[in-house]
Formats: structure tokens, C-alpha cells, sequence
């Protein structure tokens, strides 16, 4: 970030330390007049954000210092420009931001239902079902609306967007983009493709362009049999701030879409329109698999952007679609040359794509820089841990201001934290303005029933006792860390503390019979000086699936701790360090390779000694026997998923599972995407006289794969985010699947395990609202208050 100006020493000795401890947040405001007298002292309005609690002692800490403290209640609050200010004084004649959003919301309304759209038989083969036919109508619509972006108004022949009051003689262009959100299974793939079709022959489309000397462009929909028919406009307006578009002159006509200038000068010669699709490794064979189940062959001329790979835009133009990955643009970011880069892509479609919720990561950087006429975010799971997901997606469709940091807080995130309705409608509006979510509750097509049962457990007489042991200390731990106002450095500890808790509850083979010996030797140590613990603590977290290297935004392979408490893939770090200042990419605290620790080695048989030394079993792998006992007594053809975050635990179940006669599979991150694949065909050729177990670790097996051939899904632990759990879930019940699903959760009484639960139905009530009916009143959003809540606290 670049330092253009900084405040007054006095007023930042006030400042800082309460920004220090946590108390306060503060944004600066530079307004629009200057200061006459020295045109080197700009004034700045510094705006102070707190907790209700804080604020007495937040208002005596300013004002001890001689500092004026202008609250809401004086009459001078109404001289500030910030938003959330503005907001407040909805002057005569200026509309609030909620009545902007409002009447954003009655244009909404005011559309009509999705329509039905057949995809070119000349590429297509296999027949849509209805809801795929009306997602096709959505995606050509927004690609060839010509309609201002929403939240923009003209206003005496020039453009103003509403929520910024920000003023142009051209019109902004169109949004050509959106999230498309149905849920996963319901076919988006098909759907997609079906859309890139299109772009071979446009013929079918029943959308051209209106375009004229007041240079205002409209779409048009031709009916069936010739006869014009209009397309209802958004009014409200909300968005971005467009590049001007050239003005157009000529008497009005109308033009085929493949004919309009729109794109052509993207994607290399005339005409030519590259789509890139960005997606993880493990579902470049989901792709591949329905160019060839759906297209005709020759179709498509398809890229692998993967691997050995061009470095010439050139090439790439001579294709229809690049497929690659995020891992791969994120490499070539830093790269001077690269074909990605300099590619002007017709259309850029991101699958799963919250693998960029973290706007920080090198990743979602690499995808939002790209250059493309129309972008698209595709994932059944847009909010998997709070709001702030969605910035980053705004981001990459550079819909703004939402794509700007500041308004996205101020506008949306700050009042959902703060539990305040208008958060919550806020957002509603802006996802259905942008986004197509159907769900596969509505029946859309005819999957067999889903059930979904909890199966709580006890734990048995040493599991209690260790567990109980384990709880105490942990809270004490905890307590001690948040009295002393809960330096960063300890957060990776607590969390480490949580997950051993967590293993108890599973099996206490998972354990190290020292296990006190993760927690400090008191709860004031800063882990930061002692690297024996911070080995230890990694030894924990490299056997679940807890973190992401905020870098690759994939579990980590190497995994490091840094001295300041963050969890690296070994490579990732040190390339950071190489090419950047060395500090830490997520504190910025001074960082050198000294500094980073790793596991100490394991023996290479230790997880096999573990399962075969083991005289008994768990109260939970006890429970999951009894269970899948009982379905195979019911019938010896049902094939079931056992989940699992911790590949020692699925390595363990596999002696108790044959010996109960079972067939076992295993699918787990250590494998690679050839092992995987094989491994899952081997699942679904399974005879259906042996009863076959596929034991699958939940991140590696929860996206972009094909398990249909079974029926039966185990959770043998709840994962933090219900989001990975629901993508787990859909690898079972999607398009393809015959029987009814059956999904048990396995419990811990009285554990941690159910408070995760609590927090999964805090997110799974966000995300819902998201999408839900405006005005809903379920808006609390996740705050800092989970690891009290986990723990009891």
C-alpha cells in the first residue's frame, strides 16, 4: 500500500495504541474542499469505530488527550462525508442508501420469470432439463443485456451512480457477468458449456442489440414466430463505474449478436471469442468428462493451459476453450511473460470459485487482474464463512463499488457484524441482482429424497475422564490468552488445542499419550519464543484439514509455522519471502527462514503401528460398525462414503472394517489426481454382492468428483464450515443418483463437537439469507465470539 500523507504525530500517539489493543477501527476521509491557507495540509475527517461497551472509555481516552470527539448527537456529525454519515442525513432531495437499495429491489421485482432457452443442436447433444433451458435464457441475457449496471441513473444526458454520486458523460458499460449460484449437482457444468456454444453459433440466440445515435443500447428478444419482444429494463440502478464506451452514430438498426463490436476486440482476431476456465486440479476431469458426454466430437477446440504450456497469446486464440487452475495464474503472476496474462479473453468463467474468498491470497489476485469481456462466478457455496466471501467475488466482476474495500465494509459488512437489519437486505438485494440460485429442494429434477440424521454418542469411561482433563486446561489456556488481550501469535495454538479436543472425541489413537504437553507451560507464554511448541503444534495440524495456506488457498503440503503463529505451505513462504520484503504476508511482522518451523519427522510406519498395536476401538468407530452392520444387513448392495478430515483416522478404520467383512477403498490428499480417479471408477464398477466402504477424506473427495454409486454418507466429525460438509454431501445426491441418500453425522455428547454444530447452523443461516426473501430477520453475523462459544467460555 502506498503512503500518500499521514496524520498529525499528537493525534496518531492517541490513536495507536487504542487501534493497538483492538478497541477501536478507524477509516480517514479526505474531503472534497481543500484547506486554503497551506496547500500541503489537507484536512482529513478520521472516523472512529467501537463496540457500544467500549465506548465510554474509548470517548475518556480521546478527549484526556485535548482531541475533539465529535459523536452522532452533536450537530456537527452531519458535516462528515463518510457513507455510513450520509446515510444518516438523508437531506431533503437526497435519497438514503436504503431507499436506493429499495427501489433497486422494486425493479427487481418488476422482471419477469426465467425463460426458457434452447442451446445450438449443432454443438450440444444432450438435452437440457427445464431449470438448465431457463439458467441458459439467464447467462445469455446478462452477457448481451445492453442495460445500465445497476445503481447507475442517467440524469440530463449524463451517468451518476447513486451510491457514489459519482458523474460521467459516457455510459457506463453493462455488467456482463454475475454469480451463478445453483446448488452443486443441479447440472452448471452442461449449463455452461450450452452458454459457450453460443459463441459458434450465435444463430440461435433470440437477443440482439438496439444500438443508435443517443448511444443508448437495449436489448431485444425476438418470440418464435418474428414478432419483437421487450425485455423489462432494472431500474434503481446500482454499480460500477464503467469505461466509456465510443460513441455509436447511424440510424437505429438492429444486429445479430456474433456481428455487434461488442468483444471483438477482445479475444484476438474478429470474431474470435476465447472462453478460460478456471477450476482446481480435481475438476479439470469433470470438464474434460462433459465436452465429451454432451458435445459433438471436434466441436470445441480445447486447451490445457496446465503443466508444460504456452507462453504465446497468439496460440491460445486459436481456441474455443483454455482450461486451467488457479495454482497455475497464481504462479504466473510475478511472471513478466506470461500467455494468461496477456490473452484478452472473451469470457472468464471461475469454477468453484470460492477458492477466491480470500481476497488477499496470490490467487485471487491473479484472477481478478485478468483481462475478459464477460466474467463469471460459478460455485454452489458463494458464503462459506461470513459475508466478506463475496468481496472478493465482487472484486474479480470489478462490480463496483462493492468490488472497493472500503464501501463493501462500510455499506454491507459493518452493519451485518453489527447485527443491524439493514446489513442483511443490503446484501439480499445485491445477490439477487447478480446472481441465479436454485436450489434442489424445489424439485427441479426429481432427485430421490435427501435425509439427514444426527447420531449422538457417549463417550466411554477413559475417552470422558482424558477429554474432561484435556477441556480444563484448555479453557484456562484460553482465558489467559483473552485476559491478555489475545496477541495473534497465540491463535494458531488455541486452534491446535481445539482440534486435539476434537480427536479425542473421534478416537484417542489419534492422540500422543503426552498430549498436555501441545498446551504452554502457562497460559501468559508467548509460543512466539519457544519453538519446541511451535513444532508440536504443527505435528497436531498437519493431521487434520483445519487450515488453508493462505497463499495457494489449499491445505498445506510441508506445513510451517512461522514465529508469529501462521501456517504455510513450505514452498509458498519461501517464494513469498523471496519476492517480497521479508516479513509475514498476513501480520507484515518482520520474517526470515529461521523463523519458520516444521514438524519434527515421523516414523514412516507410525500410523500403521498405531492401527495394528490398538486392542480396542473407539465409542465413535464402535457406533459407525453398528451402523454400517445394519445397513448391509438391510441390503448387501448399499455402498456407503465415510468421511473424515484426519487421513490417520480412515487409516485406522480400515483393520476393524475388513475384519467385519467389509471391501474398503480409500480416497485421500496424499494421493494424486491419477490415483484418485482410478480409485473412484474402481467404486462405482463395485460388484453389488460385496458390500464396498469408500473411506474418504473430506477436503480431498469434497469437490469436482462422482460418487453416485453410492447411497449412504457418514460424518465421522463436523467440519467448521458446513459449506465443505453440503460440497461432501453433493459428491452423492446429484444428477446421476437412483436411491434415496441417507446422511448420519456422528456426535460426541457434551462436547466440543456440538458446539461446532451450533456455529455450522450460525453460518448455514447467513448464507441462506444471503439468497433468501428481503426483509428476513435472521442477520447476526459470526463474530470474534466463536472460540468462547467452542470452548465454553
Amino acid at each position: 500500500m502506498l503512503q500518500v500523507g499521514h496524520i498529525e504525530r499528537t493525534v496518531a500517539g492517541v490513536l495507536a495504541p487504542l487501534i493497538d489493543s483492538g478497541l477501536i477501527a478507524v477509516e480517514g476521509i479526505v474531503p472534497k474542499k481543500r484547506a486554503s491557507s497551506n496547500r500541503f495540509r489537507i484536512p482529513c475527517q478520521i472516523h472512529v469505530f467501537c463496540l457500544f461497551e467500549a465506548f465510554s472509555d474509548v470517548s475518556s481516552a480521546i478527549s484526556r488527550a485535548g482531541l475533539m470527539l465529535i459523536s452522532d448527537s452533536d450537530a456537527s456529525f452531519g458535516l462528515s462525508e463518510a457513507v455510513v454519515v450520509e446515510d444518516r442525513k438523508a437531506k431533503k432531495g437526497n435519497r438514503s442508501v436504503d431507499k436506493i437499495f429499495k427501489l433497486v429491489d422494486e425493479g427487481l421485482s418488476k422482471k419477469g420469470k426465467l425463460r426458457a432457452l434452447e442451446p445450438p443442436k449443432d454443438v450440444i447433444e444432450s438435452e437440457l432439463l427445464a431449470h438448465q433451458k431457463e439458467g441458459l435464457w439467464w447467462l445469455a441475457h446478462r452477457e448481451n443485456s445492453g442495460e445500465l449496471p445497476p445503481f447507475w441513473e442517467e440524469r440530463d444526458g449524463s451517468y451518476v451512480n447513486v451510491l457514489t454520486n459519482y458523474q460521467s458523460d459516457s455510459r457506463p458499460e453493462p455488467l456482463r457477468g454475475g454469480i451463478f449460484a445453483d446448488d452443486m449437482g443441479l447440472g452448471k457444468t452442461l449449463t455452461l458449456l450450452s452458454l459457450v456454444a453460443f459463441d459458434k453459433y450465435p444463430s440461435g440466440l433470440p437477443f440482439a442489440i438496439s444500438s443508435g445515435s443517443d448511444n443508448v443500447d437495449k436489448v431485444e428478444e425476438f418470440g418464435e414466430e418474428g414478432e419483437e419482444v421487450s425485455v423489462a429494463t432494472l431500474s434503481g440502478k446500482k454499480g460500477k463505474r464503467g469505461r466509456p464506451s465510443k460513441k455509436s452514430s447511424g440510424s437505429r438498426k438492429r444486429t445479430k449478436i456474433d456481428d455487434t463490436k461488442l468483444g471483438n476486440d477482445l479475444g484476438g482476431k474478429s470474431g474470435g471469442k476465447t472462453t478460460l476456465i478456471v477450476c482446481p486440479p480435481s475438476v479439470f476431469s469433470t470438464w474434460i468428462t462433459q465436452l465429451g458426454d454432451h458435445t459433438k466430437q471436434g466441436s470445441f477446440k480445447v486447451y490445457m493451459y496446465y503443466g508444460d504450456r504456452t507462453d504465446n497469446a497468439e496460440e491460445l486464440k486459436n481456441y474455443d476453450i483454455v482450461l486451467t487452475t488457479y495454482s497455475t495464474l497464481a504462479t504466473e503472476n510475478s511472471w513478466s511473460k506470461s500467455a494468461a496474462k496477456e490473452m484478452n479473453w472473451w469470457r472468464v468463467i471461475l469454477d468453484e470459485a470460492h477458492m477466491i474468498k480470500n481476497a488477499n491470497a496470490l490467487q485471487s489476485r491473479a484472477v481478478c487482474d485478468l483481462k475478459a469481456s464477460r466474467r463469471w462466478v460459478v460455485t454452489g457455496t458463494p458464503i462459506q464463512n461470513d459475508s466478506f466471501d463475496l468481496f472478493s467475488l465482487m472484486a474479480f466482476l470489478r462490480f463496483e463499488p462493492f468490488s472497493v474495500k472500503s464501501y463493501w465494509q462500510s455499506l454491507v459488512q459493518r452493519p451485518l457484524a453489527q447485527g443491524n437489519e439493514k446489513g442483511l437486505s443490503r446484501l439480499q438485494v445485491l445477490m439477487a441482482t447478480i446472481s441465479l440460485r436454485r436450489t434442489k429442494d424445489k424439485a427441479l429434477i426429481g432427485l430421490p429424497p435427501k435425509t439427514i440424521e444426527t447420531c449422538y454418542l457417549e463417550l466411554s469411561k477413559e475417552e470422558r475422564e482424558v477429554y474432561d482433563q484435556m477441556e480444563r486446561v484448555a479453557k484456562n489456556v484460553l482465558q489467559g490468552y483473552i485476559d491478555a488481550g489475545g496477541p495473534t501469535c497465540n491463535y494458531t495454538t488455541v486452534l491446535s488445542t481445539i482440534l486435539r479436543l476434537r480427536q479425542i472425541c473421534i478416537d484417542l489413537a489419534l492422540c500422543p499419550s503426552d498430549i498436555k504437553s501441545l498446551l504452554p507451560s502457562n497460559s501468559m507464554e508467548d509460543v512466539s519464543n519457544n519453538p519446541e511448541l511451535l513444532q508440536k503444534i504443527v505435528e497436531v495440524l498437519q493431521d487434520g484439514e483445519d487450515f488453508d495456506c493462505p497463499i495457494c488457498i489449499s491445505p498445506p503440503t510441508d506445513m510451517v509455522i512461522t514465529r508469529c503463529g501462521h501456517i504455510f505451505c513450505h514452498a509458498c513462504i519461501l517464494k513469498t519471502l523471496k519476492h517480497t520484503k521479508s516479513s509475514c504476508p498476513l501480520c507484515r511482522r518482520p520474517l526470515i527462514t529461521s523463523d519458520l518451523f516444521s514438524a519434527p519427522p515421523r516414523s514412516s510406519n507410525a500410523e500403521n503401528d498405531a492401527s495394528s498395536s490398538r486392542s480396542t476401538i473407539s465409542s465413535k468407530v464402535s457406533a459407525l460398525l453398528k451402523l454400517l452392520v445394519a445397513s448391509r444387513d438391510h441390503n448387501s448392495s448399499t455402498m456407503s462414503v465415510v468421511f473424515s478430515q484426519f487421513r490417520k483416522m480412515l487409516l485406522l478404520l480400515e483393520k476393524p472394517l475388513k475384519e467385519a467383512g467389509f471391501k474398503i477403498l480409500r480416497i485421500d490428499g496424499s494421493m494424486n489426481a491419477k490415483k484418485r480417479a482410478q480409485v473412484i471408477e474402481e467404486f462405482g464398477a463395485s460388484k453389488k454382492d460385496e458390500t464396498t466402504i469408500l473411506l474418504a477424506s473430506l477436503k480431498a473427495s469434497g469437490t469436482g468428483i462422482n460418487l453416485t454409486a453410492a447411497s449412504r454418507v457418514y460424518f465421522l466429525e463436523p467440519w467448521w464450515n458446513p459449506a465443505v460438509e453440503e460440497q461432501a454431501m453433493d459428491r452423492i445426491h446429484r444428477i446421476g443418483q437412483k436411491e434415496e441418500v441417507k446422511i448420519v453425522r456422528l456426535i460426541a455428547r457434551d462436547t466440543v463437537e456440538e458446539r461446532v454444530l451450533e456455529l455450522q447452523e450460525r453460518k448455514k443461516k447467513l448464507a441462506r439469507a444471503a439468497f433468501g426473501k428481503r426483509g428476513s430477520k435472521d442477520r447476526r453475523e459470526i463474530g470474534i465470539s466463536d472460540l468462547r462459544a467452542l470452548m465454553s467460555l
